[in-house]
């Protein structure tokens, strides 16, 4: 097939419009174009009186490609090069299982991996089936009767799966591709193979997730829920097994090969890991807010005139800036016609993250603004102390928030100004448990409210009214990634030999997508060990 790239069509265009110009680039017959098939769509909306689709297309002729691609001399025409996966080779004689400790993106691919290669894995998940873990969710957002061990951290699916399943990522590596492919094999929309900005929606990734875990279980694999692991065995610098707690009781199994897969909120299982011996070292990660403005605004911001078009989805952006010393804020997870959501895993805090369906048909749509925070913004030296930063953020905000899990949220006017919220205006917060207009300046370090003061004026900048005085702030953003870094060599294994850090608790990933890939890059590092 022949790829073209940057075609253009307006929002009323259509299939056969794409096939004319394809046509008209290749300078044939309509007649000799067999199909036609979307590599890329995005939309162009940087001049807001003239929003179109960008289209890269495949495009199948009959007749001689190569003859053909000869006779054109426009740059924007080559030869597809078609993907395909390759299994590593596998050299692992081990008769004993390999262990995979949490399954979200990570575990998910790394178990799905090593099935296929007939390894016939035992995932231990902390949380609950994804189906049980809904009930356990929804139930806190009404009762705010919190389960520590089955939430929107921990659980089938891992965080990821309540959120706004966004496919974005910054690697660049093929196996993306097959992240992606694997998706859409288990239930995923088809457009997520060609979206610019791809993503599955929160209600449609749970049945995706449920696909691919009864794939792994047809395949021999065991996924343990309600199993949080508890210890490990260690001889000679070499993991010999591990113990874990599931039913109220306490179960050794012997094993070589551990593949960390625990999310990046897993503080006792890395406290754990770190008295038992394995290398570990502060890493930088984020702190921040939730923004919220109306839909329709950010809309009519990115859209212009052409905002409420039934061909255009709901409106995106990706914002950032640098502050003194250059320390960065950016937007991040961006939520368009979505939710903030009460996202803790621990009683007495408060976190926030964002929620989208597939639809993105919410009243709001929001985002994060996070702000670098580095090891020496930490309270103290111990490789642990950015996890003790969390907390207290995130108990600082309970308490603010009035209790009971109720978010603390300023209008962005009030916080500009330096002034307490006493009520909201026209933007209705849609935190899932509530929220109290206070101060998040108490709540948050002061070199993150600094920075998100001044990235706000900037950022108004690029996106119009993105300050809007009325629109509203909750906090904390706490969890966007992991403080520590589990140090792995480049075999992937830490210190203690058959153990595989893996995916964003590891601190090697930063996204569904990234951390997928992650999951199969260790399962790889797995079958290649001769062990």
């Amino acid at each position: 097939m022949l790829r073209i790239n940057e075609i253009r069509l307006n929002l009323d265009g259509s299939r056969e419009d794409l096939f004319n110009k394809a046509a008209k680039i290749l300078k044939i017959s309509k007649n000799q174009i067999e199909n036609v098939y979307i590599a890329k769509k995005s939309i162009d909306s940087r001049n807001k009186e003239d929003v179109f689709f960008s289209y890269s297309i495949d495009v199948e002729i009959s007749g001689d490609e190569e003859k053909l691609l000869k006779k054109i001399s426009s740059n924007k025409v080559s030869k597809t090069k078609e993907y395909e996966y390759k299994m590593c080779e596998i050299r692992r004689k081990s008769k004993l299982r390999p262990v995979i400790v949490g399954f979200g993106p990570a575990g998910i691919f790394a178990a799905l991996t090593l099935a296929r290669a007939g390894f016939k894995p035992l995932v231990l998940e902390r949380g609950n089936d994804v189906d049980s873990r809904t009930n356990d969710i929804n139930d806190f957002f009404q009762t705010k009767k919190l389960n520590v061990e089955s939430n929107v951290q921990f659980g089938e699916g891992g965080a990821g799966t309540f959120s706004d399943g966004k496919l974005t990522t910054g690697i660049k590596n093929e196996l993306c591709r097959k992240v992606f492919l694997e998706f859409f094999d288990h239930g995923a929309p088809e457009d997520i193979l060609y979206s610019g900005t791809p993503h599955i929606g929160t209600d449609k990734l749970i049945t995706v997730v449920k696909n691919m875990r009864e794939e792994i279980k047809s395949l021999g694999g065991d996924i343990y829920f309600g199993a949080k692991l508890e210890d490990l065995i260690i001889y000679n610098e070499h993991i010999q097994g591990v113990v874990y707690s599931i039913n109220g009781r306490e179960v050794g199994i012997e094993t070589d090969t551990l593949i960390l897969a625990i999310g990046h909120s897993a503080r006792d299982t890395v406290k754990m890991l770190h008295s038992k011996g394995l290398d570990m070292m502060q890493k930088p990660f984020s702190v921040g807010a939730r923004i919220e403005h109306p839909r329709e605004f950010i809309d009519k911001a990115q859209y212009g005139s052409f905002a409420g078009h039934e061909a255009l989805p709901a409106a995106v952006y990706k914002l950032a800036c640098h502050y003194e010393h250059e320390r960065g804020a950016y937007t991040f997870c961006m939520c368009p016609g979505g939710t903030v959501i009460s996202a803790t895993s621990e009683e007495c805090g408060v976190v926030t993250n964002g929620m989208s369906e597939y639809a993105r048909d919410k009243e709001n749509s929001n985002s994060a603004i996070l702000v670098n925070i580095y090891p020496e913004d930490f309270p103290g030296d111990h490789v642990l102390s950015g996890f003790e930063l969390q907390k207290q953020i995130e108990h600082k905000a309970f308490e603010v928030g009035g209790g009971d899990y109720v978010a603390p949220c300023q209008l962005v006017g009030d916080f500009l100004k330096n002034n307490p919220s006493k009520k909201l205006s026209f933007v209705k917060p849609s935190f899932t448990t509530g929220v109290t207009p206070s101060d998040i300046r108490s709540v948050l370090p002061k070199k993150v409210t600094d920075t998100m003061a001044y990235a706000l004026v900037q950022m108004d900048k690029k996106l119009k009214g993105f300050a809007l005085p009325d629109a509203v702030l909750t906090a904390p953003e706490s969890r966007s990634s992991s403080p520590v870094r589990i140090i792995r060599d480049d075999i992937y294994q830490s210190n203690i030999r058959g153990i595989y850090p893996c995916g964003e608790g590891a601190g090697y990933a930063g996204g569904i997508v990234s951390a997928a890939v992650d999951g199969i890059k260790c399962a790889h590092a797995v079958l290649l060990d001769e062990q």
